[in-house]
């Protein structure tokens, strides 16, 4: 049998502590009997009477219980009284008019290239699909730059092996590329194809204001499946968003009409089935739809389509510059448009602008750091400075001239530049 060891501390520890508590309490007591007097509060109490207390079986209340209704006609749910006659809301039916107004001018595009089977042959394969609309009668069709030429072959101009349009009544024409403007992600096509058959989408009147909050409607094929409408509101205006070409697309409409793979070059529409800009972009972490699409503005399809029906480009009117590549620039530590060559005859040369040159003090550079009040960092910059000025426009041209490191203001008339 094991003893209990007694403690190394004897008994004597727990008698002090013992003390120590007795005197704490004594010290305290006047306190807690002060606080403690229970009497007004009992009496308080006492006058209020006790809440009634439902007895132990009793069930609680279930608010707002509605019987089952059953059609005795049909055995389901009872029909609800219709809003309208029709039995539609007025939204409904707007919606439904749009689409049925539109469907017929949006169009669906494939593109096909040719890659070798294992055995080395050419096969023709889908390489990618979208969405178009019809612009005229003629035939031509509007999509997305890398809808027609794909994403890599859009900035570089390399072209399908063939493209085909399948137009609403499921019937399937070839296409030829007319022209395309990577800068703006627009390409035109041609079909022939007979003229019930090519209704062309309705635009706006000149001095048409779109507005946030109004309603926006996307008609596509996406993920292939054709003429899919989706229906939200313009959610901002006047996006600034960084296009196919390595530019910015400026005016760009947000929607969070669902815009997923496929919508791309489908018609964005107003509740009057005017075009309201052509679906490009989503902003999504999954590629899917996420509530943020961008739309190019009807005023810029507007500008450009025009151009490049009649001349197979878009118009670009710039200096008569060739300019070093940004990420070069970059890299020598230089921020601004560094400008290369300047092509002879050209109102740059009128206008004293000096592309790269040896010289005693070292290199000579003219760097065009301004147009008029913007400050140019980039090409970009560049671009979006001179996008919708005219050839014969004048412009004055901010210039860094190197080695001696000073800025010169240079007054240059802008020229129409070739884009083909």
């Amino acid at each position: 049998m094991t003893r209990a060891r007694p403690s190394r501390w004897g008994s004597s520890w727990f008698v002090g502590l013992l003390a120590l508590l007795g005197d704490a309490l004594q010290e305290t007591k006047p306190e807690l009997s002060k606080k403690a007097d229970p009497q007004p509060e009992a009496e308080a109490k006492a006058q209020t009477p006790a809440p009634e207390v439902p007895p132990p079986d009793a069930k609680a209340p279930v608010p707002h219980v509605v019987e089952p209704k059953v059609d005795p006609k049909t055995g389901t749910t009872p029909e609800v009284p219709p809003v309208t006659p029709e039995g539609r809301i007025q939204d409904e039916s707007n919606t439904i008019d749009v689409f049925e107004a539109a469907a017929p001018a949006t169009v669906f595009v494939t593109q096909k290239q040719v890659v070798f089977d294992r055995f080395r042959r050419e096969v023709e394969v889908p390489a990618g699909s979208g969405t178009g609309f019809v612009w005229d009668g003629e035939g031509h069709i509007v999509t997305n730059c890398h809808v027609a030429l794909g994403p890599e072959g859009c900035p570089r101009g390399i072209k399908p092996s063939s493209l085909s349009v399948t137009m609403y009544d499921r019937k399937t024409y070839d296409a030829t590329i007319v022209g395309h403007d990577p800068f703006h992600d627009i390409a035109i096509l041609k079909i022939s194809a007979p003229g019930t058959a090519l209704v062309p989408m309705r635009r706006p009147d000149k001095g048409y204001v779109s507005v946030v909050g109004q309603k926006a409607l996307a008609i596509g094929n996406p993920f292939g499946l054709d003429h899919t409408l989706t229906v939200g509101v313009i959610s901002a205006l006047g996006r600034e968003v960084k296009g196919i070409g390595n530019v910015t697309i400026r005016g760009m409409v947000q929607t969070d009409a669902a815009i997923n793979p496929g919508n791309s070059g489908g018609p964005l529409l107003d509740s009057r089935g005017q075009l309201l800009g052509m679906n490009t972009q989503i902003l999504s972490t999954s590629g899917s739809a996420a509530g943020i699409g961008f739309a190019v503005p009807v005023n810029t399809i507007e500008r450009i389509v025009p151009q490049i029906i009649r001349t197979g480009a878009p118009e670009r009117v710039g200096l008569g510059i060739t300019y070093v590549e940004d990420d070069m620039a970059a890299r020598i530590g230089i921020e601004g448009v560094i400008v290369r060559a300047v092509a002879p005859g050209s109102p740059a040369e009128k206008a004293g602008l000096r592309g790269i040159a040896e010289a005693a003090g070292g290199p000579s550079l003219d760097i065009i750091v301004g147009i008029g009040d913007k400050r140019v960092h980039n090409f970009d910059d560049l671009y979006g400075a001179l996008e919708e000025k005219n050839a014969g426009d004048k412009v004055e041209v901010s210039v860094r001239r190197m080695p001696e490191d000073k800025v010169i203001k240079i007054e240059v008339e802008l020229m129409m530049l070739a884009t083909r």
